[in-house]
């Protein structure tokens, strides 16, 4: 789960999805020949060698953590700036990342009604983690080849690596139309998701939200104070906290997910990778940190499989369940027997 590297062209993405091609299986491939363990290493993905620097990415990532760093500047602090990160990542950090891209769109752990879904993947476009498709695609080819010499993201290649260097070198295989084909040509039937594609759409939504939020922020500071001084120290807050904090708070608690979940923790189930269970990664991610549960059973809407393993973004869906919004949950196989 993370930020993908720079679409392809759409006008070469739409014909691929009237090829038939299978759609590759998300399931852990056993075929592999060895079980990592925590201390072997790899090398960086064939595919990124040589080392080549994905610019824009790195160009993206570090305004966005610099401007971060306003956050500890006092003229920009507000309680309702922190509430709106607060909410912000439970927002589009659960609901769009861990429920929408996640366990909807790359595992469909259950379904649920186009407008919904759709919903659930622009609010997972506003944290800054690339569209959906590649989102998806990426996220696909980890599970298929998992701490293992192609994985785009094991921290067996080295633990920042596996956090966030992976997305800042250029990869041949994740910029071309073979990896869409492979393995998102069921999104990619959505005209949706190829609208997103075009001209980095799902980009310019990530700033229009911003936008959104700055002009409620002063929106708010207008009408409280009447005075454009306040009006704008409360929208400044409200991008600072609301948008670059939480956008930052939400990459690094999916890429954790990545580096941290593969390196500490216990583990539930036998799998052909070194995934892992952490409690801390678990909470910073609504649920998603009860890693070695998800590759052992990756449909299964559930991450969390023992009473103790809390899993915030299961009991949403159990909630969204209840009341009709979605249906054909996937519970976890160790609950069926």
């Amino acid at each position: 789960m993370s930020i993908a590297v720079e679409p392809c062209s759409p006008e070469a993405v739409v014909p691929v999805t009237v090829v038939p091609v299978t759609v590759v299986p998300v399931s852990i491939d056993h075929a592999k020949d060895a079980v990592p363990g925590q201390h072997d290493t790899l090398e960086i993905p064939e595919a990124s060698q040589p080392v080549a620097i994905e610019w824009d990415y790195l160009a993206a990532l570090a305004v966005v953590h610099a401007a971060t760093l306003l956050a500890f500047v006092p003229w920009f602090f507000s309680w309702i700036g922190v509430a709106t990160a607060i909410a912000g990542h439970f927002l589009f950090g659960m609901l769009g990342v861990t429920i929408g891209y996640h366990r909807l769109l790359t595992h469909q752990g259950f379904t649920c009604p186009k407008w919904f879904e759709h919903a659930l993947a622009l609010l997972g476009v506003c944290t800054l983690q690339d569209s959906p498709a590649r989102w998806v695609a990426i996220h696909r080819i980890h599970h298929k080849e998992s701490d293992h010499q192609p994985d785009p993201h094991s921290p067996l290649a080295g633990f920042f690596w596996g956090h966030v260097g992976w997305l800042l070198v250029k990869s041949r295989d994740h910029r071309n139309v073979f990896c869409y084909e492979r393995y998102v040509r069921d999104l990619l039937r959505d005209p949706f998701y190829v609208a997103l594609e075009r001209r980095r759409t799902w980009f310019w939504v990530y700033v229009a939200h911003a936008a959104l939020i700055t002009a409620v922020g002063f929106a708010i500071g207008w009408i409280s104070t009447g005075t454009l001084a306040a009006a704008g120290r409360l929208a400044a807050s409200m991008l600072v906290w609301g948008v670059f904090v939480r956008t930052v708070a939400v990459l690094h608690g999916t890429w954790a997910v990545n580096s941290v979940a593969h390196v500490w923790g216990y583990r539930n189930y036998e799998t052909t990778d070194n995934s892992r269970n952490n409690w801390i990664v678990a909470l910073l991610s609504h649920g998603e940190g009860w890693h070695n549960n998800h590759h052992a059973d990756q449909r299964a809407a559930s991450h969390g499989h023992r009473w103790w393993e809390f899993d915030m973004s299961w009991w949403v869906i159990r909630a969204l369940e209840s009341v009709g919004l979605v249906r054909d949950v996937v519970r976890p196989r160790s609950w069926r027997g």
